[in-house]
């Protein structure tokens, strides 16, 4: 429908001002007169419906501008996050209260496997496969679009912020590789991009896009500042497949496992890990927290725990069992990081899901292991 505005009012959309009015939504209006209040003839959509866009949000505070200038002009706004072990949606759920924009959270582990073993753009420094990842992303939010009657989708991508993922050649491999073309809208560079549908379907007000490029991010800050936003993150990466320790574990795993558990791959997340060979690979604790961590991921079914019995130390596990020549060397490499004396035997409880026995074993010396080590 239309609406009428005195001209002091503000208003956010497309707009025409008539004599002393603005009226709203002319493509639904054939003529109006401008003596206040007289309508001689409309042709008037009733079935008008508010636009609504999803976007992907990270959580950082180019997602969070990005819904809200969205928002800032009428139109409802809701965001989704994906998880996985490698990256989570906890920033996600805090760009969400601080902002109020609803959140729908999807944990999409096989899908992303599925794109990690085998990305086609290959992959960044590490095991990043940024492209690849973000075109999966917006075909996964592409779904829930049309499912649930969203009309475009959004992020708070940056041109030109990222080296890598944000040049106009990425954006556009990810556009086209998302499987909804067309429908993706940048808010934040949208004048430098190419303009999208939604946009030239008068869903969107061009002209209240903005125009930011580069890695800077003094335009963002200003922005925020305007919009009342002062608790957002500081830039910095949340995925652990940029992380060189991380993705040295995970090609382990792929070349050693042909089958894995989510638990297993946020066990590559903590301790000290040791390929002993094919079969084997150790797991040692290096703090108390990391202790936590681990025992909280453990698989009793699968998985032999190891704990000094006496002394403090570490948790030690063996993904998958071992041999019972593997569970005493792993009782003297849990006894060689643990507070034992040198040359005094010590006791280690082994866990399985067989049972629990205990072991006496002399301590191994760290620096024996070495060569072991996933750096």
């Amino acid at each position: 429908m239309f609406r009428i505005g005195c001209k002091d009012t503000l208003y956010h959309g497309n707009t025409k001002k008539i004599g002393k009015f603005r009226v709203f939504d002319m493509n639904f209006i054939r003529y109006f007169d401008p003596i206040p209040w007289i309508l001689k003839e409309t042709t008037m959509n009733y079935n008008h419906k508010k636009v609504k866009g999803l976007g992907l949000c990270s959580g950082g505070l180019d997602s969070m501008l990005a819904g809200l200038v969205l928002r800032e002009q009428g139109i409802q706004v809701e965001w989704v996050a994906f998880e996985t072990p490698f990256f989570s949606s906890e920033k996600a759920r805090n760009a969400s209260r601080t902002t109020g924009i609803p959140l729908t959270v999807q944990n999409i582990t096989d899908e992303y496997l599925t794109m990690l073993k085998s990305p086609n753009c290959g992959y960044g420094k590490h095991m990043n496969p940024c492209l690849d990842c973000h075109a999966l992303m917006f075909r996964l939010a592409g779904n829930v679009m049309t499912q649930q009657g969203f009309d475009f989708l959004f992020s708070g991508e940056v041109l030109g912020q990222r080296p890598m993922s944000q040049t106009r050649p990425s954006l556009r491999y990810v556009e086209k590789n998302s499987g909804y073309e067309g429908y993706i809208v940048r808010p934040l560079s949208a004048k430098r991009l190419s303009e999208s549908i939604p946009e030239k379907n008068g869903l969107i007000n061009r002209d209240l896009l903005l125009d930011i490029t580069g890695r800077g991010r003094k335009d963002q800050i200003k922005l925020a500042a305007s919009l009342g936003i002062k608790d957002y993150p500081a830039p910095a990466g949340g995925c652990l497949l940029t992380d060189k320790g991380y993705s040295n574990r995970l090609r382990d795993l792929f070349k050693h496992q042909s089958d894995y558990t989510e638990n297993a791959l946020h066990l590559l997340k903590f301790g000290r890990h040791f390929r002993i060979d094919a079969q084997t690979k150790i797991i040692v604790g290096r703090t108390k927290a990391d202790n936590m961590d681990i025992t909280h991921h453990i698989n009793p079914d699968r998985d032999v725990v190891l704990k000094l019995r006496r002394n403090p130390g570490p948790v030690v596990v063996i993904p998958n069992g071992a041999s019972n020549e593997m569970i005493l060397l792993a009782a003297s490499l849990c006894a060689g990081y643990g507070k034992v004396q040198n040359d005094t035997p010590a006791q280690v409880k082994v866990t399985s899901k067989s049972g629990s026995q205990v072991v006496t074993v002399l301590g191994l010396p760290p620096k024996n292991f070495s060569r072991y080590l996933l750096r």
